[in-house]
């Protein structure tokens, strides 16, 4: 499984887990927050290291590029879409306050 399945999965089940959630979120007050978030990952069972993040995200995001417009110099810029962590503390945020908007 790759990097990008196994944050998924990840996603998904911290997704209905309000404690996982929390844990993964604290990650992003810590100092190294990639470092952080890569050793609850690897506590949980995931393989998820800080440079398998930077990987995926650089892999993800040049591919996107190849894809449009011939992938030269008029394919769209994206400022930050290839930061998967930073995606995946952004989905959990938004869960987190739609569950407290729920209450």
């Amino acid at each position: 499984m790759n990097t990008v399945e196994l944050l998924d999965k990840l996603q998904e089940k911290a997704l209905g887990d309000a404690d996982l959630r929390h844990r993964l979120l604290a990650t992003k007050q810590a100092k190294e927050p990639y470092e952080a978030f890569c050793a609850e990952c690897q506590r949980l069972g995931y393989a998820i290291y800080p440079m398998d993040l930077v990987e995926a995200g650089e892999e993800f995001y040049a591919t996107y590029r190849r894809s449009t417009n011939g992938g030269g110099e008029n394919s769209p810029k994206l400022a930050g879409e290839d930061d998967f962590y930073e995606m995946f503390i952004a989905t959990l945020e938004q869960q987190e306050r739609k569950e407290q908007n729920a209450v």
